[in-house]
């Protein structure tokens, strides 16, 4: 087992390179030379489960994982109940399309703080991840691994340390590390090898080396501001970070296997090839 790399949704280049629909995706993430793809429901599971088996059928001939982003809306952490157990009815809906798809990571953003502490939010969306997790099970779906995500703006809730609290909840979660999020909300903190290798002794600590090893995760540019996240940029950029390259050598240095879905604005695919180029040079190197 490898890292694996792939974009979030389709980039610039797939409509430039002339393809049109979904269905197309697998053959384009293969002339990319990538592994993976991450479908985007983030305004709604508005794929049928028929087009869903069609998508997953089409990527598994060429050997490619495919995860699914559930929508932007889930509020694990909300003061309302109703809005908690249709967060609930959500991600019911995004495992029920991804498993469809033939895979079983659905990546998930656990809401706010709003007017609550963060240690209120942070209960409130425990409690909506153990419903949910009851929710997989009853309906034939415990094989799906949710992948709470690290935000990017510092009143959303989703620091590195609250989403290993989420994860310690059962094995079966895995923490989507998003690195620009990351850098973004504590403005630019990831600079050196040592910062990056600090998020993976977190995970190592927190949650064994199993799930280090297979973690997911987002990786972008991103601009941000005093609030944090601002908007995501290229890897062209040159004011903002985080940088991959460090990244890449810790992964390869300790033999993980992490999915690395790209985030750049546009340039998602390409950038996803820099940085597995970049990972595969060290085998090559036999570093």
């Amino acid at each position: 087992m490898s890292a694996l790399f792939g974009p979030a949704g389709t980039p610039d280049n797939f409509t430039a390179m002339g393809y049109k629909t979904s269905l197309q995706v697998p053959e384009f993430i293969e002339k990319m030379g990538l592994d993976c793809f991450e479908y985007q429901c983030g305004r709604g599971v508005n794929i049928g489960e028929e087009k869903a088996k069609q998508l997953g059928a089409l990527a598994k001939e060429k050997n490619i994982k495919l995860s699914l982003h559930a929508p932007y809306y889930i509020s694990m952490s909300s003061v309302e109940e109703e809005k908690r157990l249709n967060s609930v009815n959500y991600i019911l809906a995004s495992a029920k399309a991804v498993k469809a798809m033939g895979g079983n990571r659905i990546i998930v953003h656990t809401g706010s703080c709003g007017k609550i502490s963060r240690g209120q939010a942070l209960e409130l969306a425990i409690d909506t991840m153990k419903l949910a997790l009851n929710a997989l099970d009853n309906e034939g779906f415990s094989d799906i691994h949710i992948c709470p995500e690290t935000m990017g703006k510092v009143n959303q809730l989703g620091t590195l340390e609250e989403v290993m609290e989420l994860c310690k909840l059962d094995e079966r979660l895995i923490p989507c590390i998003d690195f620009g999020h990351l850098n973004a909300r504590d403005l630019g903190i990831l600079k050196t090898k040592e910062d990056f290798d600090n998020i993976f002794s977190v995970i190592r600590n927190d949650l064994g080396t199993d799930r280090l090893k297979v973690f997911h995760s987002h990786f972008s540019k991103i601009e941000y501001t005093t609030g944090g996240e601002k908007r995501h940029l290229t890897f062209d950029d040159k004011i903002y970070g985080p940088d991959f390259e460090p990244v890449m050598e810790l992964t390869y240095k300790y033999g993980l296997s992490p999915v690395f879905i790209c985030e750049s604005a546009g340039t998602q695919a390409i950038d996803a090839k820099q940085m597995k180029d970049y990972y595969l040079s060290f085998a090559e190197r036999g570093i």
